[in-house]
């Protein structure tokens, strides 16, 4: 019975295995894919987005995912004023029988000290450290930070209740007293990019009317995504 129960086991936990590596993008990038930003245009205006090549298992993913056009008619299904937008969920297209991927598959943090929670960064969502403690990134679900400006008792205050008595680096206060963010995600979730255009659009989705956390902060009207595409890198 034991033997049985074991073999049953291995074999769900090796489909649970196959259904994850089948879910992950497997459209081949080229060299040129690394010099080129992101232009996620969204019925509210448009993004720019910058790769962080420091991050490259999650630069690699969301590349492939781009050229698949996976994010195309995607919503922002999560929005919070003053802390980030959220997208990704496959159930939010408009034709979300045509998805060819599955969102449970997950990517290995590549989280980084020089990385951190300002106003425009593009980081990657994932599980609760109570069912996740590896922080093991969403392989599809992104956010981009819009935060608020933070002054020194504030940030003290983050630091200690917050972030567990771990200090701030002075540069990185400085960004927060003045361009703003989220300071307690930091060394929490994988950042993998940056806003380089399009703060004006970021501020105009996050001002939406949203339920509200009862109601899982979800817009009122879909914030959607029309498509996302390589584009030549501005300066």
């Amino acid at each position: 019975m034991k033997r049985k129960l074991l073999i049953t086991a291995i074999l769900c936990y090796l489909i649970t295995l196959f259904s994850a590596v089948q879910a992950q993008p497997a459209t081949k990038l080229r060299k040129k894919d690394f010099r080129g930003d992101i232009r996620m245009v969204t019925d509210s205006g448009i993004l720019v987005l910058r790769l962080n090549d420091s991050t490259p298992t999650h630069r690699n993913n969301f590349l492939r995912l781009v050229k698949d056009h996976y994010y195309d008619g995607i919503s922002f299904h999560r929005i919070i004023s003053g802390f980030m937008i959220q997208a990704g969920d496959e159930k939010t297209k408009k034709d979300a029988d045509s998805t060819k991927f599955l969102a449970g598959y997950t990517l290995p943090a590549e989280i980084r000290p020089d990385l951190f929670h300002r106003k425009g960064v593009l980081a990657a969502a994932r599980l609760g450290d109570n069912v996740n403690p590896t922080k093991a990134s969403s392989g599809v679900q992104f956010y981009i930070v819009q935060g608020k400006i933070f002054n020194d008792k504030a940030l003290d205050s983050v630091e200690t209740y917050r972030l567990n008595g771990r200090k701030i680096p002075v540069e990185q206060r400085n960004i927060y007293k003045t361009i703003g963010g989220s300071p307690h995600l930091d060394q929490q979730y994988t950042i993998f990019g940056e806003l380089i255009s399009g703060f004006d659009v970021l501020d105009k989705i996050a001002g939406v009317k949203t339920t509200g956390r009862q109601g899982g902060d979800k817009p009122i009207q879909d914030i959607r995504i029309k498509k996302v595409r390589l584009t030549r890198r501005i300066t």
